[in-house]
């Protein structure tokens, strides 16, 4: 699916979900909150910072809770969708128009605002260890003038060439992006530069 510019592109795109739809964007609209387009779906924000967002996918739709962690979840509706990797988003999912509840919904909505308001967040871990590769350390050892210019890179842009070369399953695939990186590390580039 292509990426939405406006929350009424995003919703024509999904013409399956638009009763849910317009109903989720009614209440977060309602809520006070200034309504956007980010990633290529519609997000809602107060105070300048991202509270709730809204999908649709193929067996649900749902609202997304950016510091979901936080909400009191009395009526026990939010889920993980990524268990030990999302730290504080939390969804609620609908498989149709007719399960959502406005008045709970709202509710929801108000909690995560007021959380927000409050400067509830769950800040990045910071300090991770930059772990390198077998593979990017024995190129490292090799050529000093590629040493040199790697460690001249921001902490980020290191941990980016060491996961790219980690994240590799076959050795074949490790061997080229290894030849893909050393031009970009020689040339003081971060791997995702282009896309910035």
């Amino acid at each position: 699916m292509k990426r939405s510019k406006s929350v009424d592109d995003y919703l024509q795109q999904n013409e399956r979900w638009l009763p849910a739809l317009n109903r989720l964007r009614a209440l977060a609209v309602s809520s006070g909150m200034q309504e956007t387009v980010k990633w290529g779906a519609p997000v809602y924000t107060h105070l300048g910072k991202n509270v709730v967002g809204l999908g649709a996918f193929n067996l649900y739709v749902g609202l997304w809770f950016f510091q979901g962690v936080f909400l009191k979840d009395s009526a026990k509706v939010l889920v993980n969708a990524q268990e030990g990797k999302t730290k504080a988003m939390r969804q609620w999912r609908f498989q149709s128009e007719a399960e959502i509840d406005d008045d709970l919904v709202r509710a929801y909505i108000k909690e995560a605002m007021q959380n927000q308001a409050a400067g509830k967040t769950v800040k990045p871990q910071k300090g991770k260890p930059l772990v390198i590769p077998q593979e990017l350390q024995a190129a490292l050892d090799m050529d000093a003038q590629l040493r040199e210019k790697f460690r001249s890179l921001s902490l980020t842009r290191q941990r980016e060439f060491a996961e790219h070369i980690e994240l590799a399953k076959r050795v074949e695939t490790k061997s080229k992006r290894m030849e893909k990186i050393k031009a970009l590390i020689l040339a003081g580039t971060g791997l995702n530069d282009k896309y910035k």
